[in-house]
C-alpha cells in the first residue's frame, strides 16, 4: 500500500480489499513472504532491543536522580536501543521488502540476499539505515514514553499484570505507528528501490538519502503519499507491540520469580 507508482494489478484502496487481491493473483502464502528473514533478525535484535533498554533506563534514572520514571530517561533508552535494533534488522528489513513487492523475482530470502550483495553491494542493506533510525528514535521514543505513562496510569505499582501490559502496549504502538508513517513511507521507497515510481521522477540509478526520498514522495504523491499505508500500519503495530510487551513482562516475571526463588532458603 506504500508503493508510489504501483502496478495497475497491485492498486489496493484497503487493509481487507489488498490482502483478498493478494491471495487471489498471487496465492494464498503471498502474504506471509519474507517471514523467515524477520524471524532470524527479530530473536537476536529484541534481544539488545530489551537489554539495552533496561540497562539504560536504570541508569538514566539515578543520573537524573528521580525517584520514579522518568519520561526522558526512558526516551532517551529507547532510542538509544534502537540503534542496536536497528543494526541488525534493517538488512532483514530490506529482504522482507523486495521479496514482498508485487512480482518480485526473489523466490527466497537467500536468493534476494546474494543478487541484492551482487548487483548492490553491502551498501544496499543499509541503504535506508538514517532514515530508518530517522524514524525509529521518534517512533520508541513515543512508544515507550507513553507505555510507561500507561503502566503508571493503569498499573502504578508495576506488578506483573498481563492486560495493563497488552493494553498499554497496543496503545503506545499505535499512537507511534500513526506519527511516523511519513517516515516509513520515505524507508520503503530507499529500501525497494521501486522502478516504476523512480522513473517517473526521472531519477537514474539509485535513490539514496532520506532527503531525497522526501523530495521524491512529495513529487510524486503530494502531502498524501507521506501517510500511504498508514492505517495499515497502525492495525499491524497495535497487536504487535501488545505482544512483545506483554511476553516480555511475562518473562521478566517470570526469571525474576524464579531467581528470587532459588535465592531463598530453605
Amino acid at each position: 500500500m506504500q508503493s508510489l507508482n504501483p502496478d495497475p494489478k497491485a492498486q489496493y484502496t484497503s487493509i481487507y480489499g489488498a490482502l483478498k487481491k493478494i491471495i487471489r493473483t498471487e496465492g494464498f502464502w503471498r502474504p506471509l513472504r519474507g517471514l523467515n528473514v524477520m524471524m532470524m533478525g527479530a530473536g537476536p535484535a529484541h534481544a539488545m532491543y530489551f537489554a539495552c533498554y533496561e540497562n539504560m533506563k536504570r541508569t538514566l534514572n539515578v543520573v537524573f536522580h528521580h525517584q520514579g520514571n522518568s519520561h526522558l530517561a526512558n526516551g532517551i533508552a529507547g532510542s538509544m536501543a534502537t540503534l542496536l535494533h536497528d543494526a541488525v534488522m534493517n538488512p532483514a528489513e530490506v529482504v522482507k521488502q523486495r521479496m514482498q513487492m508485487y512480482n518480485s523475482p526473489h523466490r527466497s530470502a537467500l536468493s534476494c540476499i546474494r543478487t541484492v550483495w551482487r548487483t548492490e553491494g553491502l551498501r544496499a542493506f543499509y541503504r535506508s539505515y538514517t532514515t530508518q533510525l530517522t524514524m525509529n528514535i521518534p517512533f520508541q521514543s513515543i512508544h515507550f514514553i507513553t507505555y510507561e505513562f500507561l503502566q503508571e496510569q493503569v498499573n502504578p505499582h508495576r506488578g506483573y499484570n498481563p492486560q495493563s501490559h497488552i493494553i498499554s502496549g497496543g496503545l503506545a504502538g499505535a499512537l507511534a505507528a500513526a506519527a511516523t508513517t511519513p517516515l516509513d513511507v520515505c524507508k520503503t521507497l530507499l529500501n525497494t528501490q521501486e522502478n516504476m515510481a523512480l522513473n517517473l521522477a526521472n531519477i537514474s540509478g539509485r535513490l539514496s538519502g532520506m532527503a531525497n526520498a522526501f523530495r521524491t514522495v512529495y513529487r510524486l504523491n503530494g502531502l498524501p503519499g507521506y501517510f500511504k499505508g498508514m492505517q495499515a500500519r497502525v492495525v499491524y503495530q497495535m497487536p504487535s507491540t501488545a505482544i512483545s510487551w506483554s511476553v516480555y513482562e511475562f518473562f521478566k516475571y517470570f526469571l525474576t520469580k524464579h531467581k528470587l526463588e532459588t535465592r531463598a532458603p530453605y
